[in-house]
């Protein structure tokens, strides 16, 4: 059996179409790589309401239309850092949409885009003597050429072994 897969609008239209003009329900599941069932379903909501289209499901309606979620994916890709928090969303969305929304609401929306919060990292604190010694090494050693960089040996590389036998 096919893998479970819903139908768009013009692919319900014609299955119905292809119904009506005679072809077997087998067929039909088989011509848009979906199973009978599915078929058998869209056969008996188009004969009971006469219409191809999906009805309307329980539960709260989104709060959201599909044009402010697309807004909020990108403001939260757009931001430089991609690390703006959901208030800072939140803002920019009314700002350009007028639309009173919850942090939570924003962060849902983005779960749904498969995009998660990030912390930025936070660089290690260097004291006043570290950057007095990297400003001493660097001028010590701004003039180098790579001749020379290549026979320095970083004490903090780490070796790693690609295969067993490099020993």
């Amino acid at each position: 059996m096919p893998p479970r897969r819903k139908l768009n609008e013009f692919e319900r239209g014609r299955a119905v179409a292809w119904f009506q003009d005679g072809v077997p329900k087998r067929e039909v599941a088989r011509r848009l790589h979906v199973s009978i069932s599915v078929i058998v379903r869209l056969i008996q909501r188009f004969t009971a309401t006469g219409r191809v289209q999906e009805r309307r499901r329980p539960g709260r309606p989104k709060k959201t239309t599909p044009r402010e979620d697309r807004l909020i994916e990108r403001l939260a890709l757009q931001t430089i850092t991609r690390t703006a928090s959901s208030s800072i969303i939140r803002r920019q969305l009314r700002v350009a949409t007028n639309t009173n929304i919850s942090q939570q609401t924003i962060r849902n929306r983005l779960h749904g885009f498969n995009l998660c919060s990030r912390r930025p990292a936070v660089p290690p604190r260097l004291t006043p003597a570290h950057r007095a010694a990297r400003r001493a090494f660097w001028r010590r050693h701004v003039r180098w050429t790579r001749q020379q960089w290549s026979q320095v040996l970083f004490s903090d590389e780490s070796r790693f072994t690609l295969n067993h036998d490099d020993d």
